[in-house]
């Protein structure tokens, strides 16, 4: 059965559909946890988090768009293992010396960055295949580039190259919009 037709299960709180999403898609949440603390987190921290991953998909069904599952678990994903790895920091001592009130939050940069962000994804969304992918798999999913060559059966260099002419591509883009790279 497809993503779609199993997501539309899903938003029915079908629990058949919520065990085949995680047959098929917790090697992919775990690889992405792992990815994303860098090695940092022990075995039974990504299986707490891989399950509340699953948690939150089940949690939030009426937000599934059944075209986009797989895209939406790993937004999860990534989400709950940056959380995750907020929690596990061993020191919330703030030395009072490495206080800086311009580090304030300031409404004009948090708009700002907003607006870059749109940008980005416009423009992300503009490139085409297998250049996008090797993109997302790189910086979304923190895919290393000897493992998006195995997957797309790429060669490495072919990789590389793609992904600093698209690099190239987006810095182009974004400063003939206006910004400053």
């Amino acid at each position: 059965m497809n993503d779609t037709d199993i997501a539309e299960r899903l938003k029915k709180k079908d629990e058949n559909a919520l065990g085949e999403i995680i047959l098929k898609y917790t090697p992919l949440v775990s690889t992405i946890i792992y990815n994303v603390s860098k090695g940092s987190m022990t075995k039974e921290d990504i299986e707490e988090v891989t399950s509340d991953v699953f948690i939150t998909l089940w949690n939030n069904t009426e937000k599934i768009n059944p075209e986009k599952l797989k895209g939406y678990i790993c937004c999860i994903a990534k989400t709950r293992a940056i959380n995750k790895l907020s929690t596990l920091k061993t020191s919330n001592i703030v030395n009072i010396e490495d206080y800086d009130p311009e580090d304030d939050f300031n409404i004009a940069d948090q708009t700002e960055k907003k607006e870059v962000s749109k940008e980005l994804l416009d423009v992300v969304n503009s490139i085409d295949e297998p250049d996008k992918e090797i993109l997302i798999r790189y910086y979304f999913y923190y895919q290393k580039t000897p493992k998006i060559s195995e997957v797309m059966k790429l060669n490495l260099e072919t990789v590389k190259t793609k992904l600093k002419r698209t690099r190239e591509k987006i810095k182009k883009a974004l400063i003939e919009r206006g910004f400053e790279i």
